[in-house]
C-alpha cells in the first residue's frame, strides 16, 4: 500500500526534505488560498494582495487581512504539523520548506523552518522599519484602519509576508534549493505545486536523484514524478506515517 511505501521511504531518508503548503494548516483552521471555498475564489489576489495595490490603499489590504490575521493568531498545530516535527526529531527531516506564513510549524516543535513567503507573526514600517508583533497591531485594527505605525506615524505596516510583486527572499531560496539538491527523499505536503518559485524545491530534488511523496488533498502537477502518491488530510495521513516508522 502506498501509506506503507511512503513509512518505507522515509525511514530510509539521511537527507529528507519537507515542502509544505496551505493544506497542512488548514487543518487548523486557516483556509486555503486556492480551491474550494479558498480565499482568492472571494477576492482578486492582485488587488487585494499585491505591493502596487498594497501601496496605493492598505486599508483594501488590511481590510482583508483582518479577518484572515484573527483566525491565523488563534490557529493551533494540528497532527500533521506534529508529525513533521516528529520527523524532524528523529533525524528523517533536515528542515522544512514551507510556503505557509503562519507560524504554526515552529510552534509545533519544528527547529530549522525556511519561509519562502515570509512571516505573518510580524509587522513593519515601511517607513521608518520599526518591527511590531503582529498581534499587537491585530487589536488596533477594530478602531484603526488601516492602522499606523507608533513611532512614525506611517500608514504603511506591512506583515512580513511576501506579496505578489515582492522579490522572494533570497536567503531563504538559497537554502531551500541547496538541501533540496541535497535530498535522498523529498516530501510534499498540502502544497498545489502551481505556486513558483516554491514549486522548484521538489523538482531540483528530483533531478538530483530524491524520492519523492506527495501527500495533498487533490492531484498535483507533479504527482508523475513521485513514487508515492496519497491523496489524503496530511493530519491524519503523516500521523499515521510517523507510527509505521515509530518515530
Amino acid at each position: 500500500m502506498s501509506l506503507e511505501r511512503a513509512a518505507e521511504l522515509v525511514a530510509t531518508a539521511q537527507h529528507g526534505l519537507a515542502l509544505t503548503g496551505a493544506g497542512v494548516s488548514a487543518e487548523s483552521g486557516i483556509p486555503t488560498f486556492r480551491g474550494e471555498g479558498g480565499l482568492w475564489t472571494k477576492y482578486d489576489p492582485v488587488k487585494v494582495s499585491s505591493i502596487e495595490s498594497f501601496l496605493a490603499d492598505p486599508t483594501s489590504y488590511w481590510s482583508v487581512s483582518k479577518d484572515r490575521g484573527r483566525v491565523a493568531l488563534a490557529a493551533r498545530p494540528n497532527p500533521g504539523h506534529m508529525a513533521l516535527a516528529a520527523m524532524e526529531a528523529a533525524g528523517y527531516l533536515v528542515a522544512i520548506v514551507t510556503q505557509n506564513t503562519d507560524g504554526l510549524h515552529q510552534d509545533a516543535g519544528s527547529k530549522r523552518v525556511i519561509e519562502l513567503h515570509g512571516s505573518g507573526r510580524m509587522v513593519r514600517c515601511l517607513e521608518c522599519g520599526r518591527l511590531e508583533a503582529r498581534s499587537e497591531v491585530q487589536t488596533r485594527l477594530e478602531v484603526e484602519m488601516p492602522p499606523r505605525c507608533l513611532t512614525c506615524g506611517s500608514a504603511f505596516l506591512k506583515p512580513t509576508v511576501i506579496l505578489f510583486g515582492e522579490p522572494m527572499p533570497a536567503a531563504a531560496m538559497h537554502d531551500a534549493l541547496e538541501l533540496a539538491g541535497q535530498a535522498d527523499v523529498m516530501l510534499v505536503v498540502g502544497s498545489s505545486l502551481v505556486v513558483h518559485p516554491a514549486a522548484e524545491v521538489p523538482l531540483v530534488a528530483v533531478r538530483a536523484g530524491a524520492r519523492m511523496i506527495v501527500i495533498n488533498a487533490e492531484p498535483t502537477p507533479f504527482d508523475r514524478f513521485a513514487e508515492v502518491v496519497i491523496h489524503g488530510r496530511s493530519g491524519e495521513v503523516l500521523p499515521q506515517i510517523v507510527a509505521l516508522i515509530g518515530a
